[in-house]
C-alpha cells in the first residue's frame, strides 16, 4: 500500500517537475503578448485621437462626439484582445492544450468580422442622420413640421433597420434568414411603389397617350 502511494506521490512531482518550465515558459509568452497588445491599444487610440476624427466628424454634426469615441475604444479594445489571442495560441501550445488552439484559432479569424460589423454599423448611424436632416430641412420649408419629423424620424429608422440586418449577416447571424428577410422586404416596397405609381399615375399616363394619338393623327 505504502509503495502504491509513493509510486503516485513520485508521479505526481515528476509530472509538476516537468511541466513547471513549459508553464513558466508559456506564462512568460502570455506575459510579453498582454503588454504588446496594451502597447499597441494605446498607439491606436492616440494616433485616432491625435487625426482628431472625433472632431472632425461632431463637425459635420451627424454623430455625437462620445459616439465617436466609443467607436475608437471598442475597435482598440478588440485589436488588442486580438493580440492577446495571438500570443495565447503559443501559450496554450507549450502548456500542451493543443486542441483549446482550435477554439482560438476560429476565434482570431471571426474577430475581423466584428470590426467590419462595427464600423458598418457606424457608418449606417451616419447616414441614417444624414438622411433624417435631409428630409427633415426638405420637408420642413412645407412649414409642417409634424410632418417633417415624422419622415426624418421614419427615414432613420428605415437605414438604421437595414444597416442591422447588413451587421447581423456580416456576423454570420442567421444569414439565410436575413436574406430571405431582406429580399422580401425589397420585393414589398417594389410591388408597393409600383402599385403606387400605377395607380397615382395613371391619370398622366392617359393624357400622354392621348397626345401621342393626336401627334400621329
Amino acid at each position: 500500500m505504502i509503495e502504491i502511494i509513493n509510486g503516485v506521490v513520485n508521479n505526481s512531482v515528476k509530472k509538476i517537475t516537468d511541466f513547471t518550465p513549459d508553464f513558466f515558459a508559456g506564462l512568460v509568452i502570455l506575459l510579453f503578448g498582454i503588454v504588446v497588445a496594451n502597447i499597441i491599444k494605446k498607439i491606436v487610440t492616440t494616433l485616432l485621437v491625435f487625426l482628431k476624427i472625433d472632431s472632425l466628424l461632431q463637425r459635420t454634426k451627424l454623430v455625437a462626439k462620445n459616439h465617436v469615441r466609443t467607436l475608437i475604444d471598442t475597435i482598440a479594445e478588440i485589436l488588442k484582445w486580438a493580440i492577446i489571442i495571438v500570443f495565447l495560441i503559443p501559450t496554450l501550445e507549450v502548456w500542451g492544450l493543443s486542441k483549446a488552439t482550435v477554439v482560438l484559432n476560429q476565434l482570431l479569424w471571426y474577430l475581423p468580422n466584428v470590426i467590419i460589423a462595427i464600423i458598418i454599423g457606424f457608418i449606417g448611424l451616419v447616414m441614417g442622420n444624414l438622411g433624417s436632416n435631409f428630409v427633415l430641412q426638405s420637408v420642413k420649408t412645407g412649414n409642417n413640421l409634424k410632418l417633417a419629423n415624422t419622415l426624418a424620424v421614419t427615414t432613420r429608422s428605415i437605414i438604421v433597420f437595414f444597416t442591422t440586418l447588413i451587421v447581423l449577416n456580416q456576423l454570420g447571424v442567421a444569414q439565410d434568414l436575413i436574406r430571405i428577410l431582406f429580399t422580401g422586404i425589397v420585393a414589398m416596397l417594389t410591388i408597393a411603389g409600383g402599385l403606387a405609381f400605377g395607380l397615382g399615375g395613371k391619370e398622366i399616363a392617359k393624357e400622354l397617350l392621348e397626345e401621342l394619338k393626336k401627334k400621329i393623327a
